[in-house]
This record gives structure tokens, C-alpha cells and sequence, in this order.
């Protein structure tokens, strides 16, 4: 699977081209992207990063590749990125590392975004990875009501549950925040749900990525499979 990850970031990195401002994805597959850009960037190639994690703001560091904010610059030529699910519409879940939040803002940030992942992140209805929802702290228990009354509308349903970390205690993203994490098996209508949750005050963001992958680089068995938004 790791060398599947790896194909399919090699793929994405044949779209990278010198002057480029790119945002760099967080997760294991968007790993392996920053690793191999690191290794052209030594080799000459000169762009500039904006990190979506802490963890990825060091790997990049650590592999040479030179970083600035969105504070510095405008717009990003291109995001490349993993994705927990993907579907025909090129919608996803992403999330499952608790990155959802700087991913989002920084792949809305950019003229393009490129989906690399192996292809078991494929399926035909989004809703088999439970659902990453960002929330506050505060008032945990009425922003959960009304979620659940969300899921509700959206038509459905499923266990929510507050992630916990490793060590067994709540998990805080990088911006300071609580990720609930929804298992809804099926989500019928993706974006639907997305505007549903976006209209919770005490919800951060979530992990419905509508309409931001332009391209999808998929690897597995038999081969690589690219599908991009018409």
C-alpha cells in the first residue's frame, strides 16, 4: 500500500513546475509527495510551500523546501493532498489526521487541487470513513444536538463520538479544537449535508470537501488512474 502512496505522488509531482506556490498536504500518502519534492528542490527545482499541519510544516523544513503563509501570498498554483474517500463527483472525506481545517482553507486558497491516494479511498457514495467534524470546546453538548439534527435533515444517521488521541485523552487539533467523529455509513447527498453543517455556529469546519479536487490521481494493482472534474 505504501508503494501505491508513493506512485501516486510521483504521478502529482509531474504537475509541479519551478516558481510554483504550493500548498502541501498532511497524512501518510501526502507524505510521500513532500518527501520526493524535497528531493527535486535539492536537485535545483526552486518553489515555495504553505504547510496544512505542523507535521508537514517540519517535514518540509527538514527536506529544504522553502515555506511562506497565506498572510504572504495571495493565491497557490496548486494543493496536492490525500483524501480518506473520494467519490465520481471527485467530493471527499479528509480528516481522518485532524488536518481538515488548514487543508480546506488552504486548498480554497489555490487555482488547483491534486487528489493522490491508493485506490481502496475510492467509492461510489461518500460515508464508509466516519465523518470529521471540527468543533469548540464550548457548548460541546449543544453543537452535538445540533449535528445530530443536521445528519437528521441530510437524511442520516449514525454513532458521533469525541476523538480521542493515542494517549487516550480528547484530541486537539492544531488550531486548539475538538474533532467529532460521525459514522454514517452512507451519505446521500454530500454537498447538502456540507451547507448543513456549515450553518453551526459552534462548528469549526468539517471534513466535506465539495468541489475543491480538480484531479484525483488513484494507484493500485493495475496501474495509475487519473480522473479530473469536467
Amino acid at each position: 500500500m505504501d508503494a501505491l502512496k508513493r506512485q501516486a505522488a510521483a504521478r502529482a509531482l509531474e504537475q509541479v513546475r519551478g516558481g510554483m506556490k504550493l500548498g502541501l498536504g498532511t497524512g501518510s500518502t501526502a507524505k510521500h509527495f513532500v518527501d520526493l519534492l524535497g528531493e527535486k528542490v535539492r536537485a535545483g527545482l526552486g518553489v515555495i510551500g504553505v504547510p496544512t499541519s505542523e507535521a508537514t510544516r517540519t517535514q518540509a523544513s527538514q527536506c529544504g523546501i522553502r515555506l511562506t503563509t497565506l498572510d504572504e501570498v495571495d493565491r497557490l498554483d496548486l494543493t496536492v493532498d490525500g483524501a480518506d474517500e473520494a467519490d465520481p463527483a471527485l467530493d471527499l472525506i479528509k480528516g481522518g489526521g485532524g488536518a481538515l481545517l488548514r487543508e480546506k482553507i488552504v486548498a480554497a486558497a489555490s487555482d488547483r487541487m491534486i487528489v493522490i491516494a491508493d485506490d481502496s479511498k475510492w467509492v461510489e457514495q461518500l460515508g464508509r470513513f466516519p465523518l470529521p467534524v471540527e468543533v469548540v470546546p464550548f457548548g460541546l453538548g449543544a453543537t452535538q444536538r445540533a449535528i445530530a439534527d443536521a445528519f437528521a435533515q441530510a437524511g442520516v444517521s449514525g454513532q458521533m463520538g469525541v476523538r480521542k488521541g493515542r494517549d487516550g485523552h480528547v484530541f486537539v487539533t492544531d488550531g486548539g479544537h475538538w474533532i467529532i467523529d460521525a459514522h454514517l455509513g452512507r451519505i446521500a447527498d454530500p454537498p447538502r449535508l456540507a451547507g448543513l453543517l456549515n450553518a453551526i455556529p459552534g462548528v469549526v469546519e468539517h471534513g466535506l470537501f465539495i468541489g475543491l479536487a480538480s484531479t484525483i490521481i488513484l494507484a493500485g494493482a493495475q496501474g495509475i488512474r487519473v480522473f479530473e472534474r469536467r
